[in-house]
C-alpha cells in the first residue's frame, strides 16, 4: 500500500474513516465477522434489520442461486428490538468502536416509531436507517416504499420521535424512484439509502415449482449494480440530502463509480455472503484505485459525474 489518500466521508455530520459499510442483513450484528478481520477498519456497520417483535423469518428454502447474483427471502429474521438492544448491541460494542447504523423495519407505522424511538437512545447508534423497501415480507416493508404518501408518512412519524439522522432505504421496485426520494426528503429525511433488492424468482426444472418457499425474493449481487448506479445518479439530481449507494458493489472501482454518481458512502451486501473478506479487500484496494484514477480525496468526487 503506502499510498496516502483521504478516504474519509461524512453522513449528516457523522464522520466515517472510509465510505465502506456492510449492508444490513448481510453482516449479522457485525461481531460474527471478528473471526475474519478487525472490523474496526470499516467505516460503519448497518447491523441486522430489527423489528418490534422477534421474527423467525420465512419458511425454507430461502436462497436461490442466479447468474451474477442470488435471490434471498430471509424475511427479517431477528430477535426483536428489546433483545437486539439488551444482548446484540453490547456484544458489538465490545469489539467495534465506531458509529453504528441501526436498520429498522416494520409492518405498521407504530412499529417503526417504537423501534426508532428506542434505537435513538442508544449511544453508539448515530444513524437510523428506516427500511421501507424489503420485498420479502407480506404487509409491510416494501408496501410503504412503493407509494410516495406512505413513504412520507413513515418518515414524518419516525422523525417526530428521533434526534439522530434518519436515512430512508428505498426499494427499486417502483416506476419512479425520484418521486419517492423527493417525498421522503420533503417529509424530513436526513438521507436516502438506495437501492434494496430487485424482486426476482427461480423455478426448479425438475419439480416445476419455485425454488424459494416464498416464491419470490430479493435479487442482489453484481447483476443489479447498473440499476443501483442509475437510481443513485437520478436521485442525486433531485434531492439535496446525502445518499448511501447500495447494490452489487464488489470492488474499489465500484465504490468510486457509485460516488461519482452521487453517493456519499456505500454499503456492501451480497458480496459479504460470498466472501467474508469483501469489505476488507475493498478498503485495502481503495488507495491504489484512487491513485490509478487521479483521486486524492473521495469527498472531492461525490457527484462528479454530473458536472
Amino acid at each position: 500500500m503506502g499510498i496516502n489518500k483521504d478516504l474519509t466521508t461524512t453522513l449528516s455530520g457523522v464522520k466515517l474513516d472510509n465510505p465502506v459499510i456492510p449492508a444490513s442483513g448481510t453482516f449479522g450484528f457485525g461481531y460474527e465477522f471478528t473471526d475474519f478481520y478487525d472490523i474496526n477498519i470499516l467505516g460503519s456497520i448497518s447491523f441486522k434489520g430489527t423489528t418490534k417483535d422477534p421474527r423467525y423469518g420465512n419458511p425454507l428454502p430461502r436462497i436461490a442461486d442466479c447468474k451474477s447474483g442470488l435471490i434471498n427471502a430471509i424475511g427479517l429474521q431477528n430477535p426483536g428490538v428489546d433483545k437486539v438492544i439488551s444482548e446484540e448491541l453490547p456484544k458489538l460494542r465490545s469489539c467495534f468502536k465506531k458509529p453504528l447504523i441501526a436498520n429498522i423495519s416494520g409492518f405498521a407505522i407504530d412499529e417503526y416509531v417504537h423501534c426508532c424511538e428506542l434505537m435513538d437512545k442508544e449511544e453508539q447508534v448515530e444513524i437510523i436507517e428506516v427500511n421501507i423497501s424489503c420485498p420479502n415480507v407480506h404487509n409491510g416493508g416494501m408496501t410503504f416504499g412503493t407509494n410516495p404518501e406512505a413513504a412520507a408518512e413513515v418518515t414524518r412519524a419516525v422523525k417526530a420521535v428521533t434526534t439522530k439522522p434518519v436515512y430512508v432505504k428505498l426499494t427499486p421496485n417502483v416506476t419512479n424512484i425520484v418521486e419517492i426520494a423527493k417525498a421522503v426528503e420533503a417529509a424530513g429525511a436526513d438521507g436516502i439509502v438506495l437501492i434494496n433488492t430487485l424482486l426476482g424468482m427461480r423455478i426448479n426444472l425438475k419439480n416445476r415449482k419455485p425454488v424459494i418457499a416464498n416464491k419470490m425474493g430479493g435479487f442482489s449481487g453484481p447483476a443489479i449494480f447498473p440499476v443501483a448506479l442509475r437510481m443513485v445518479y437520478q436521485v442525486y439530481e433531485a434531492v439535496k440530502i446525502p445518499i448511501i449507494g447500495v447494490g452489487g458493489i464488489e470492488s474499489a472501482e465500484d465504490v468510486i463509480e457509485m460516488m461519482l454518481a452521487g453517493a456519499s458512502a456505500i454499503e456492501v451486501g451480497a458480496a459479504n455472503l460470498k466472501n467474508p473478506y469483501a469489505c476488507k479487500e475493498i478498503i485495502d484496494n481503495l488507495p491504489a484505485a484512487m491513485e490509478k484514477y487521479g483521486i486524492d480525496s473521495l469527498k472531492d468526487i461525490i457527484g462528479a459525474a454530473h458536472q
